[in-house]
């Protein structure tokens, strides 16, 4: 699964039946491997020069090692395949430090996130292919009573295609439950779906927003519809046809009645340990567990078997006289539905990838807290390449490899840089701002956190490029001959701005699958920013005029003693929520911190505090017309003090305001 914007600081983002029934293939998987060794050389697509092994052999070792040492990777693990045979098939590293073991690309399992999700569409393709489900079908037809989605006021039901082009209208929430840290905090898929389900925020088949829950939705739906356990389905109609011995659904937990049957002894001792790069060494991360989302996210895997299952899909559905979907699924599977024209798509859930050299990619990339890995098919050169890695810190190999490869040697890199441009400089105004993503949560604190670092400023600066910064990236772009259109420098991904009257409105993520609106002064960080400030200034300075006051400053009237008694406790108050705030954010860089002890006490508590204040700002505003009336002239505050109690007002009532349309004052709904 791609982990949520909250995560992809180490960025940004990650399932059973009805728990009566048990799961019918559990010790199905019970045959040792065969090793599928490289051949000398792949036949020859038309027109495409095939790779000679040797040399992709060597080009893959130099970028893995330079990466592995850049990064501070443990472990990398690869596979490519073209023309109907493996080309490559290599471990890099340790899949485990303590005993140290070698990656072994046959044994090696390594956690591949939301390319799980291909396995789900295909269970679903074949449902269609069967008549038992449409694609413009309403997904509640399909999905038990307890997990159907509401309208909740929207004209229009989600849909099955709307799941597959991650445009349900659902928001996305994900801290706290997408991942476990421990086994017995493991749920059935059904029991997830009803416990995890997001508010709808917009219609469906509009804006793009990234959904893991959708996607179990979708894993549901094909389980309802056949009585078994999502885990049998793959099992049964995918990996085990498919000779795929070492590729899992399951995961490492003790038995426990209402779950899948857990890994087979003999597969979990070769599951790759996660780490995390803490600067002096690797920290392992333990498992993740996902079980409770598995349709979106729960695979465990092996290279070679990733090389047999790309052969598959560059085959139409087939391998080795083995069919899986039917040549109009194939198509399916590359023919992308665009959110806007110019954007990368989805072809019935593939992510369509642009590529160097103008080719075009079809796969899916997954992350969790420690794993990063990217599958692209490439139907025009028949070729697929793998990549995993097992630490925080290879996203970034992960993310390039298959662009790499296909511009060594199909596109070659030419060494001019893309010239910035007088225009955009002269119209920076048409697209600079700030931007918040579609896939985000909204209501409580994750929306808090979410608002925070869900969201990018557009620059431009002196050259006339582009400049994207985010919460952890900055990317550079230049614009092309189309209006709107962006292409990376140094890079091959493009960027698209919606735009409307001249002016851009929105822009879409480089893979289509979210999309980041212009703010608005509400949500602007920098007004987020000036006003905390503004209230961290005003609260020490109440608290500092308690001390300071002489005899005269005391003589007041009872409505302005209570008054000034409730701006004293609320300046308390909002100290302590701010200072809880700001220690929680300095612990945020520990993403494992944030999705497995969320919210924690510091926000929780740092929450209740600004909420008891902002409740406390009422019964201020109240006061305010008595405060002014005053007593006697020598029992009454001098103007100066009212006038400074009004602004110190003025400030909390602004404060209050935006803390609740950011989300931090619901410590009920973390």
């Amino acid at each position: 699964m791609h982990l949520p914007p909250a995560a992809r600081a180490v960025t940004a983002a990650l399932c059973v039946f009805l728990t009566s029934l048990a799961p019918t293939m559990g010790g199905a998987q019970t045959a040792k491997p065969t090793p599928v060794a490289p051949t000398a050389a792949p036949a020859a697509t038309p027109g495409v020069v095939p790779m000679v092994p040797a040399e992709l052999e060597a080009f893959v070792d130099g970028v893995v090692r330079d990466a592995m040492v850049r990064d501070h990777v443990a472990g990398v693990t690869v596979s490519v395949v073209q023309n109907g045979q493996v080309v490559l098939k290599k471990g890099y590293g340790f899949d485990r430090l303590s005993p140290g073991r070698a990656v072994d690309p046959d044994r090696s399992l390594f956690r591949i996130a939301s390319i799980s999700k291909t396995f789900t569409w295909m269970l679903m393709m074949r449902e269609v292919e069967a008549g038992r489900m449409r694609l413009d079908g309403d997904i509640n037809l399909y999905l038990p009573q307890a997990v159907r989605v509401p309208d909740q006021g929207y004209d229009r039901q989600v849909r099955v295609s709307d799941i597959m082009t991650h445009r349900p209208g659902f928001e996305d929430r994900a801290l706290g439950q997408l991942f476990e840290r421990e086994p017995a905090r493991v749920r059935p898929l059904l029991t997830y779906l009803r416990q995890e389900r997001p508010r709808r925020v917009r219609e469906p088949g509009t804006l793009p927003s990234y959904s893991n829950y959708g996607v179990a939705l979708g894993g549901e739906a094909v389980a309802y519809l056949n009585g078994k356990t999502f885990q049998s389905l793959v099992e049964s109609r995918i990996t085990g046809p498919l000779g795929m011995s070492r590729t899992t659904f399951r995961e490492p937990y003790p038995a426990k009645p209402g779950l899948p049957a857990p890994m087979p002894a003999w597969l979990s001792g070769d599951v790759s340990e996660g780490y995390m790069w803490t600067g002096g060494g690797f920290s392992p991360r333990g498992f993740e567990y996902a079980s409770q989302v598995a349709p979106a996210g729960g695979a465990s895997t092996t290279a070679a078997d990733m090389a047999r299952y790309m052969l598959m899909i560059l085959g139409d559905g087939t391998l080795d006289g083995t069919t899986i979907y039917s040549p109009a699924t194939a198509a399916g599977f590359r023919t992308p539905v665009r959110p806007y024209p110019g954007v990368a798509g989805w072809a019935h859930g593939f992510n369509e990838t642009t590529l160097p050299g103008g080719y075009t990619g079809y796969g899916h990339g997954g992350d969790t807290l420690a794993f990063h890995s990217q599958m692209v098919t490439v139907p025009a050169l028949d070729l697929g390449v793998f990549v995993s890695t097992n630490t925080d810190t290879g996203y970034r190999l992960a993310g390039v490899l298959p662009g790499m490869i296909v511009q060594r040697f199909y596109a070659p890199r030419s060494d001019l840089q893309a010239p910035g441009s007088d225009w955009l400089k002269a119209n920076a105004g048409r697209f600079e701002g700030e931007y918040i993503s579609t896939r985000r949560a909204h209501h409580g604190l994750e929306k808090l956190v979410d608002l925070i670092n869900a969201r990018s400023k557009v620059s431009v600066n002196r050259a006339g490029y582009l400049v994207m910064k985010g919460f952890d990236f900055q990317n550079v772009w230049a614009p092309t001959d189309e209006a709107g259109h962006f292409r990376e420098l140094g890079g091959w991904r493009t960027l698209t701005f919606e735009m409307k009257e001249g002016r851009a409105v929105r822009y879409y993520s480089p893979g289509g699958a979210v999309a980041y609106n212009r703010g608005g002064l509400v949500f602007s960080q920098t007004l987020m920013f000036l006003v905390t400030l503004a209230t961290l200034i005003a609260a020490l300075a109440t608290l500092a005029g308690v001390f300071q006051r002489d005899r005269r400053d005391f003589r007041q009237t009872t409505p302005q003693s209570r008054a000034s008694l409730v701006q004293n406790i609320q300046s308390v108050l909002f100290l302590l929520a701010i200072g809880e705030f700001a220690l929680w954010g300095m612990k945020a860089g520990d993403v494992t911190a944030i999705f497995y002890d969320w919210p924690g006490w510091l926000l929780l508590t740092g929450s209740a505090f600004a909420l008891v204040a902002s409740v406390l700002q009422l019964i201020v505003l109240v006061l305010l017309p008595f405060i002014w009336r005053g007593g006697r002239r020598v029992d009454s505050w001098t103007t100066g003090r009212k006038l400074r109690f009004c602004a110190t007002a003025a400030i909390f009532t602004l404060f209050s305001l935006l803390l609740a349309l950011w989300g931090g004052i619901y410590p009920w709904a973390a």
